[in-house]
């Protein structure tokens, strides 16, 4: 019955009372709590409008099902929200309508299912934020620079140092600003996708897959174990649901969701048991989740244990350069003093009382700019800077290749991983199911014309009533049908359709009454239902689920002419090599079985005990065996191979039986092809379960394969490995996985079949649920670790170079070569570009080749880079040095030229040092540097910018034009390091 609303509000025919069953109620009260919104946004829509326009002659129809137009006289939208926040059943009883059909209207009118999140960082905020590392210091000696060189060479020419300093502050501030304002809105963006999940809801007749983003009031969003709830709603139809509400008020019980006491679902909240349809009643910020999220905004200001070594690294560095500057202070102040300090012109600096007072000023501020220069050479300000380019810059790599990074630490970890435990379905196999085989009893079926009525019949209802999935059609006029479910459930529904002479599951449905179900779960790996049929009233239970566990709960089986067999030992153990047989040939084997309920036992087993009890689960009659086939992935033994050439072992965690684990890991090559059968690389969950703790510690490490494992089978052995020494990643999908994955050291989803749980407790998301993908991700790991160590080799260098130089050259020469103004251009182009041209360094074949790096026992600076640092600083050092005491007499140049030329060639030092930092142990680093034409352009870029500096900018800089002779010079010292760096590589340490 419908109601046609007018624009004056009016309804043709008021409404339907509900009183009647208590179930059918809140049923037609539902949407009241989102009709009423939507009158009154219409309401008041039409009344704006009124203002400004004309009224219409006519107006499009509204359709709304079973008004009661006396329910909204005295309710608002405050009090409809707080119906279902404060649980108030008896309230929600007194409204009823249905379902509108306009999305876009119920959008308008209740909002769209988003969160108003804290806004984000603006770039001025990271300005600030940059501006305060070392900068205050920076800017306060640019400042006395700038006075000091005004008053001693006038305004036109005295600015130039001072406001070249205050320019590359600047420029440095706005580099960091930049780069961190960029990783923030990256770690945004990620943090969108990966919230923006597919959610399963009832559109025009069927089933379909829309984002948890496009929920609005009114749609019936289906939910199985795993989930989390969209958007707050009441039950419309389920089975045996219990959710957990722990997010929302804190209770570690779960929460059992039923029509007459409990009908209330809140967005947020977690589905642990059973499965539902749910009528969403507010969306977004009008849900009690929505006023929590709010508040909430993601830590993008992470720090990786990595970053936190670098910060304290660069701490360490800092304080013994600080210490160093105030030696040379002390040492040049005692020089002045005691006379041993000269001017330009030889005339000693410092002669008592004579000495004036604008000249004793001017030599301390000298002074002091010596320790400022020498403080600041110390400080690898560059380090974090870098660390987070290659971080940003792998992430979006790994995006690419199908890994979305949750957290920034297990990029570093995941470089250290030793051992990754790995699901089957879905990873290591293409979780394309298809039945392949099909035993009726003990004999193989091919046409189901041979099986007869009656049995066909219990068959059809064991797979249409006792499964979560469902199947449609796409269109109104499509003859084909689709279906909806888990592979597994998808796979057996088509198989009955196609094969079963056409089983038609509504028809099944309307023809039986649902008394019970219990849900499939991980634990128990069965599922069942009680029914009632309608045409005799009799009880049937049916069972579905791992075969092993359904052949335990029988004691006879059905034949193909539907008569019952007893099951005694023989017949048991033929059934059990049947489904040995069908193991070892990959198939994953689930039973079907079946029994009717006698009259005298009805009131008992539906109305007493507890809601386990409530089917029986014993006595049973198999019905058959469907074996399923499920292919491995292409690529994944390749992948596998690799990561064991890594030092990574590979191990298989299961539900399918021992022998479809064996055959799997065999094909995927986790297990040997001549693997012994009895050499405990292949265990039971139940066995590892039992076993002592001293006994699990001694078997973990040769277990490759654990099959029938229950989640907690999963965390035990986690926790085992852990103990053993092991860096851990995990895979997994399931709400129950949940606490292994956050045992591991790096949780990886899956992000095509994983839960919201399971997505929430991972560090890692692989998006094409690949094991191939899991193989890349390692590689980037390492790469970020190898990347972060080649920086920091490159950075030391110049560090103690330029330290160890302007030290000696303050005491010996009292002038340095390296003053604030060019170390800051050096440090804007090294720091910067440098740091670039080493993080887009991508995985190599060599990296794969090495054992994993442990990070809380391996130094960060290896024996290997500190032999590399040393003696490429000794070069610069001992050049550099060369050139400032007797460049002007070798190379037959100015001062001017010479100090221009000790710039010059110390940053191309620093550019061929980065191709010395390409490969930190391999003597040849030129592999593969052609393809990274990358590397090659941010090189050239670093070149034409000095060359800009010195040509262009030499007032500015406080440069001289070079001569090409001059340039060759600096080029052939520099160019020096690549041959020296090889030689380096070939001394072992």
């Amino acid at each position: 019955m419908s109601n046609i609303l007018h624009p004056n509000l009016n309804f043709k025919e008021p409404t339907l009372d509900v009183r009647g069953k208590p179930n059918k109620r809140w049923r037609s009260a539902f949407a009241a709590i989102y009709s009423a919104r939507a009158l009154y946004s219409l309401l008041n829509q039409k009344k704006e409008k009124r203002r400004k326009l004309p009224v219409p002659s006519s107006s499009p129809s509204y359709v709304v099902l079973n008004v009661k137009p006396e329910a909204f006289s005295s309710i608002d939208q405050t009090t409809l929200t707080a119906i279902a926040k404060e649980k108030n059943l008896d309230l929600l009883l007194q409204f009823g309508l249905e379902e509108s059909k306009d999305v876009a209207l119920r959008r308008e009118a209740f909002g769209s299912n988003t969160y108003q999140r804290p806004r984000a960082k603006r770039l001025t905020q990271f300005l600030v934020t940059a501006s305060k590392n070392h900068t205050v210091s920076l800017l306060l000696f640019a400042a006395l620079s700038l006075g000091f060189g005004i008053k001693e060479h006038g305004l036109k020419e005295g600015w130039y140092d001072g406001g070249s300093i205050f320019v590359a502050v600047i420029l440095a501030i706005s580099v960091s600003a930049v780069s961190n304002f960029r990783q923030n809105r990256l770690f945004e963006t990620l943090s969108k996708v990966s919230s923006n999940i597919n959610v399963e809801v009832i559109r025009d007749g069927h089933r379909q897959q829309i984002s948890i983003f496009e929920i609005v009031v009114g749609d019936v969003v289906c939910l199985i174990i795993g989930d989390q709830v969209p958007a707050d709603g009441l039950l419309l139809d389920g089975h045996s649901l219990k959710v957990d509400e722990s997010c929302l008020t804190g209770e570690s019980e779960h929460v059992e969701i039923n029509s007459r006491h409990n009908p209330f679902l809140f967005s947020g909240t977690k589905v642990v048991g059973g499965y539902a349809q749910m009528l969403v009643t507010s969306v977004g910020m009008n849900t009690t989740w929505g006023e929590l999220m709010s508040t909430i905004s993601r830590n993008i200001n992470e720090q990786t244990p990595l970053q936190a070594r670098l910060n304290k690294l660069t701490s360490s560095i800092g304080k013994a350069g600080l210490a160093v500057a105030f030696l040379v202070v002390v040492a040049l102040l005692v020089r002045y003093f005691t006379g041993n300090t000269e001017n330009e012109k030889g005339n000693q600096e410092f002669i008592g009382r004579s000495t004036k007072v604008d000249d004793m000023v001017n030599s301390m501020v000298r002074i002091i700019a010596t320790a400022v220069t020498i403080g600041l050479v110390a400080i690898p300000e560059g380090l974090p800077l870098a660390v987070a380019v290659i971080l940003s810059y792998s992430m979006n790599r790994m995006m690419a290749d199908q890994a979305m990074v949750r957290k920034l630490s297990a990029c570093e970890t995941m470089g250290s991983a030793t051992t990754i435990c790995t699901d089957k379905t879905g990873t290591l196999t293409l979780n394309q199911m298809k039945v392949t085989k099909f035993l009726l009893g003990k004999s193989h079926v091919d046409d189901s014309s041979s099986i007869s009525k009656n049995l066909l019949n219990l068959i059809r209802q064991g797979i249409a009533l006792n499964t979560s999935g469902s199947n449609y059609r796409a269109t109104s006029v499509s003859t084909l049908l689709e279906f909806s479910g888990s592979p597994t459930e998808k796979a057996i529904l088509s198989w009955a359709v196609q094969e079963l002479d056409n089983m038609k599951m509504e028809t099944l449905k309307k023809n039986c009454t649902i008394l019970h179900v219990e849900a499939f779960n991980s634990e128990k790996k069965r599922s069942g239902v009680s029914i009632r049929s309608k045409a005799d009233n009799t009880i049937h239970v049916h069972w579905k689920g791992a075969a092993e566990i359904i052949l335990a709960m029988c004691s006879s089986y059905y034949d193909a002419s539907g008569s019952t067999n007893d099951m005694d030992d023989n017949e048991r153990t033929i059934f059990e090599q049947i489904i040995e047989g069908m193991a070892a040939s990959s198939l994953r084997c689930l039973a079907l079985a079946h029994t009717q309920i006698p009259d005298d036992q009805e009131e008992h087993d539906i109305g007493a005990g507890p809601p386990q009890k409530l089917i029986k689960e014993d006595s049973l009659s198999l019905i058959g065996l469907v074996g399923i086939k499920d292919p491995c992935r292409l690529g994944v033994r390749k992948a596998v191979e690799d990561c064991q050439s890594a030092g990574v072992s590979v191990r298989m965690i299961t539900g399918d039986n021992v022998f479809t684990a064996r055959a799997i890991a065999t094909e995927c090559r986790i297990l040997r092809p001549d693997q012994d059968m009895n050499d405990e690389s292949v265990v039971k969950g139940e066995v590892f379960r039992n076993y002592t703790q001293d006994e699990r510690m001694e078997k973990v490490d040769k277990i490759r394969v654990m099959a029938r494992s229950s989640p907690f089978d999963k965390l035990l052995m986690v926790q085992c490995l852990k103990q053993k020494g092991h860096v851990v990643a995990v895979t997994r999908d399931g709400t129950n996985d949940a606490p292994s994955l956050k045992e591991a050291d790096i949780g990886l989803c899956m992000g095509i079949r994983g839960t919201k749980v399971a997505k929430e407790s991972s560090d890692i998301i692989i998006l094409d649920d690949s094991f191939v993908s899991i193989a890349t991700v390692l590689g980037w790991g390492r790469c970020v670790y190898n990347n972060i160590q080649k920086i920091i080799q490159l950075k030391l260098t110049v560090i103690i170079a330029a330290l160890v130089i302007n030290v000696v050259a303050a005491v010996l020469d009292h002038e340095i070569p390296f003053t604030v103004l060019k170390l800051l251009w050096v440090n804007l182009i090294m720091d910067t570009l440098g740091a670039l041209a080493l993080a887009i360094e991508q995985p190599t074949k060599d990296l794969m080749e090495k054992p994993p790096v442990s990070l809380s026992t391996q130094p960060l600076i290896t024996n290997i880079m500190w032999k590399n640092i040393l003696v490429q600083a000794l070069y610069q050092i001992v050049v550099i040095l060369i050139l400032q005491f007797s460049g002007e007499s070798i190379l037959g140049v100015n001062k001017k030229v010479k100090d221009t030329m000790i710039l010059n060639t110390s940053v191309l030092c620093q550019v061929f040092n980065q191709v010395n930092a390409r490969k930190l142990e391999k003597k040849n680093v030129f592999k593969g540097m052609h393809k990274n034409k990358l590397f090659l352009g941010i090189i050239g870029i670093t070149i034409i910018l000095k060359a800009i500096v010195v040509e262009s900018l030499s007032k500015f800089a406080d440069t001289e034009r070079l001569s090409l002779g001059q340039w060759g010079a600096c080029m052939g010292i520099a160019v020096l390091s690549l041959p020296i760096g090889w030689v380096v590589k070939c001394i072992h340490v």
